[in-house]
This record gives C-alpha cells, sequence and structure tokens, in this order.
C-alpha cells in the first residue's frame, strides 16, 4: 500500500512547482526521453482539491 502525503502550498509555491514541472517536461521532451510520469503528477497537481484559509 502506498502512503499518501498532503501539501498545504499557496498559490505562488504551487506555481512554482507547477512550472518546474513543465519544464522538466520540455527538457526530457528535448532529450527524446518518456515524459508520461511528469504528465501524472502535472495532472495529480492540477486535480487536487483546494482547502481555503
Amino acid at each position: 500500500m502506498k502512503k499518501k502525503l498532503k501539501f498545504y502550498l499557496t498559490e505562488a509555491e504551487l506555481s512554482t512547482i507547477l512550472y518546474s514541472l513543465v519544464e522538466l517536461k520540455n527538457e526530457l521532451h528535448r532529450e527524446g526521453k518518456y515524459t508520461d510520469f511528469v504528465d501524472d503528477v502535472i495532472l495529480k497537481v492540477f486535480t487536487a482539491p483546494v482547502r481555503r484559509f
């Protein structure tokens, strides 16, 4: 069984993470490597529930 983690991020932190993931995906694509795992992480970040404080 996989352990789940919860992260509480500000909008700036979330934006930085997404930007970094997209940059990683672009770099892997340029190198001709698979990007499936990065796509999965980006999708999970976008579909994660939002909790307002």
